[in-house]
């Protein structure tokens, strides 16, 4: 078992005397105020050294023995004052792992509080509940979707006809039309008058359209033309 454990499980001696001591705020706020006592021990050392050091030099070869006094006792207020920067050390390295260790059991503390939380809320879900709802929300999402593509598509109304058959009743009607045209045109009529007995020059013909038109008269001529020109034109 790690030291961690031990000391979040309350295992081992030092757990045993933890749970009679002091809090960390409380052991904390202690060694701070040991920290400043020392620090002013501190500024008391230095000042007794810089007293010392001036008494030596007043004394100098006038009174060696006073000097000399002077200076061992400056020896061992600097001897104190490198001790007590040792002890700082060490405290402030005690109080920076206490501050860590106060701060991680704040942490693993609201961790479990939202792990408990957590458990709570998920007391009360069934997965199989979660699936059954999330398959729904899909095939809701599918027929939306669908509706959306029948609402985007262009409407179709009318097109089932089959287009070869319209295509065939309309190649009909015309060919009606062609014929009823065919009909209505009015061929130019056959001369009554009758070829001369005797062979001399025939009368000029006119072709159009490999149909013989006599020339008869100028008036027959006239109508005979513009019923050509009718043909023509339906032909066209």
């Amino acid at each position: 078992m790690s030291k961690i454990s031990r000391f979040f499980k309350g295992g081992g001696s030092a757990a045993s005397k933890g749970r009679g001591g002091p809090s960390p705020q409380e052991a904390l706020a202690r060694l701070r105020e040991t920290e400043e006592m020392l620090s002013k021990k501190q500024e008391y050392l230095e000042s007794r050294i810089e007293r010392e050091l001036a008494v030596a030099r007043q004394h100098g070869t006038k009174n060696r023995r006073a000097a000399l006094q002077a200076l061992k006792r400056k020896k061992r207020y600097e001897k104190q004052l490198s001790q007590i920067d040792g002890t700082l050390s060490t405290i402030e390295f005690q109080r920076e792992a206490l501050e860590n260790s106060h701060t991680n059991t704040e942490v693993l503390k609201n961790m479990g509080y939202a792990a408990q939380a957590m458990k709570k809320v998920h007391e009360n879900m069934d997965l199989n509940k979660i699936d059954d709802l999330m398959q729904d929300i899909t095939e809701q999402q599918d027929v939306a979707q669908e509706i959306s593509d029948a609402i985007s598509n262009r409407a179709t109304f009318g097109d089932e006809f089959d287009e070869d058959e319209l295509m065939a009743e309309l190649e009909e009607l015309e060919q009606e039309e062609l014929n009823k045209g065919m009909r209505d045109v009015r061929l130019p009529s056959v001369p009554s008058t009758s070829l001369p007995s005797r062979p001399g020059k025939l009368p000029t013909c006119h072709f159009t359209f490999l149909i013989i038109k006599p020339c008869s008269s100028t008036r027959r001529r006239a109508e005979d033309e513009d019923e050509m020109k009718k043909l023509a034109a339906w032909a066209s």
